[in-house]
């Protein structure tokens, strides 16, 4: 491994591994995703875990493996969005296997099971199963078919492999303890019946295997050699060992820590399906919410995701990460690598009168301060230019230093101008205001030294493009989104204002060429890329983050 490498205790217990020869020396690990839904920025932390493992030692392997054990919730638009998010985090996806490629294996080990006298075929109700299977402080109650005897068992599985049973008629189980203090050893169901077109396999079967029964099998036939998973599998890992043990296979070593939670976030799957379907977002890549493809089409780089992974680290124990942590990753990776460029979302005109009509001029400006490599641009200066209206105020008190009648500011890359008479309309707003420039300041700076606080960016009206902005905030309003009122739902906790759609901004001639993927600073406004939807007739604009934590200030 790399010297900079920062540890933890899995990375700890894998060069233990490797030094004492276990494995024959190999690392392999994989990144198991269900392919029923978008995945999440808990995902990520996995993600990098896993891959970043493979990367740092040597010849190590780490697979990209679909969990496809459940054709009701799985489709293929799933399987490539998680494919893309993966590359997309930069890591290599060229082992991409599924656990539906081990249908076979998974049935003839669980025949192997019946065999051994250690699974059986049970007759009742999902409802029966759940009520005999007693509590942490009642055993269960045994089941009536449970000393069925071999012959019967491997028929009727057989039977419902051949499609002669209905969904919920009858399952296989585990024959274990129905007394045991932890509950997943009380007799689990391996097999259920489920009549459903499998996105891969068709209707090849009828039967699926249950998540506890094909997760330890799955690492074992590929080989796994450290199965990491998050802190919920920790009480079903003795399971998976019994599994493994019974059939006397390879056995992979399973490693627990805390999976990655933000605040003011949900990362149900679940719930996140929820608010697609019921459309309080417009879909999984909807820039509010927590999946990859969301922050990725918001702006969001991988570098800034996995630089918030390395910063939590790895831990024991489950904790709840400010996501203001993450807007900070962002932040620090966008300054270094987003071009500046000038666009005024809410336009006041500005005239020249000194500044000849008709007359445009080409100024220079860095793309990047940031990165000299990233060149320089020109940028129109025209008599008529647009700027923010919050730059001016009339009556301005002594700390204002941006416009007002008889004060000068500085143009960002331009000249000094002063305002000297403003124009209202019928209503009494302010429409337009007439300035004079210096044209010893081009550049923004004098030879005599007088000394200008404001800067304000703008844009020149004859070459200004117009497009919609869209500001986004966080989709929820609570620190906890899952924690509601009694009768209420999570959605309750949805923010009215997470999206503020601004139009006819005007933007810098060079952003009418800005492309998808691409890093801009609006200068003064905050960091932005281009939409999906952005068309060269209707630009549109995501709004990644503000330049500082305006957030967190709002909720203090």
């Amino acid at each position: 491994m790399a010297d900079e490498i920062q540890s933890n205790f899995i990375r700890e217990i894998i060069d233990l591994d490797v030094e004492q020869g276990k494995n024959d020396g190999r690392v392999h690990t994989r990144f198991p995703p269900e392919p029923n839904g978008y995945l999440h920025i808990g995902h990520a932390k996995s993600i990098c875990l896993n891959f970043g493992l493979a990367n740092d030692y040597e010849g190590a392997k780490c697979n990209l493996r679909f969990d496809d054990t459940n054709p009701v919730k799985e489709e293929d638009e799933y399987v490539n969005s998680i494919i893309e998010d993966v590359k997309w985090l930069g890591f290599n996806t060229d082992n991409i296997l599924y656990a539906s490629d081990y249908f076979e294996k998974m049935y003839l080990y669980a025949v192997q099971l019946i065999q051994q006298g250690k699974a059986y075929v049970d007759d009742q109700t999902p409802d029966e199963i759940r009520e005999s299977r007693g509590t942490l402080k009642s055993p269960g109650a045994k089941s009536p078919f449970r000393n069925r005897t071999l012959e019967e068992n491997l028929q009727l599985f057989e039977d419902m492999r051949d499609g002669k049973f209905q969904n919920g008629e009858k399952v296989l189980r585990a024959k274990i303890d129905m007394a045991s203090p932890n509950l997943n050893f009380r007799d689990p169901i391996m097999y259920r019946i489920l009549r459903a077109a499998h996105h891969r396999t068709g209707n090849t079967w009828c039967i699926y295997p249950m998540y506890d029964w094909a997760h330890g099998l799955e690492d074992s036939i590929e080989g796994i050699t450290h199965s990491i998973c998050t802190l919920e599998f920790q009480d079903h890992r003795p399971l998976y060992d019994w599994f493994l043990d019974q059939l006397d296979v390879h056995h992979p070593q399973q490693i627990e820590f805390a999976r990655l939670n933000l605040n003011y976030t949900i990362m149900s799957k679940r719930k996140l399906k929820q608010l697609v379907d019921e459309g309080h977002v417009s879909g999984w890549d909807d820039p509010r919410m927590p999946t990859l493809s969301g922050f990725r089409r918001k702006g969001y780089s991988p570098e800034s995701i996995r630089e918030l992974c390395d910063r939590v680290g790895v831990a024991k124990r489950d904790g709840i990460i400010d996501i203001a942590l993450l807007e900070n990753c962002v932040r620090e990776d966008l300054n270094k690598q987003s071009q500046r460029v000038m666009a005024v979302l809410d336009p006041l005109k500005v005239v020249i009168t000194n500044y000849p009509e008709n007359q445009f001029e080409d100024l220079e400006a860095d793309n990047n301060p940031e990165n000299e490599a990233d060149g320089k641009r020109t940028i129109p200066f025209s008599n008529e230019l647009w700027i923010e209206k919050s730059d001016f105020m009339e009556d301005a008190p002594k700390k204002f230093f941006r416009l007002s009648e008889g004060r000068e500011v500085r143009l960002k890359h331009a000249y000094y101008i002063t305002c000297n008479e403003v124009i209202k309309n019928n209503e009494g707003e302010v429409v337009e205001l007439r300035c004079t420039y210096d044209p010893k300041t081009k550049g923004g700076w004098s030879d005599d030294g007088r000394r200008v606080k404001g800067t304000l960016h703008w844009v020149s009206i004859p070459h200004a493009v117009d497009a919609e902005i869209f500001q986004y905030e966080h989709l929820f309003n609570v620190e906890n989104p899952n924690k509601s009122k009694e009768g209420a739902s999570f959605t309750d906790n949805i923010n009215p204002d997470s999206l503020q759609i601004i139009r006819g901004c005007k933007l810098e001639p060079s952003l009418k060429d800005a492309k998808l993927g691409g890093y801009y600073q609006f200068l003064r406004n905050g960091y932005y890329c281009v939409d999906k939807n952005s068309t060269s007739d209707k630009l549109i604009f995501n709004r990644t983050a503000t330049l500082r934590d305006t957030w967190g200030k709002k909720n203090k």
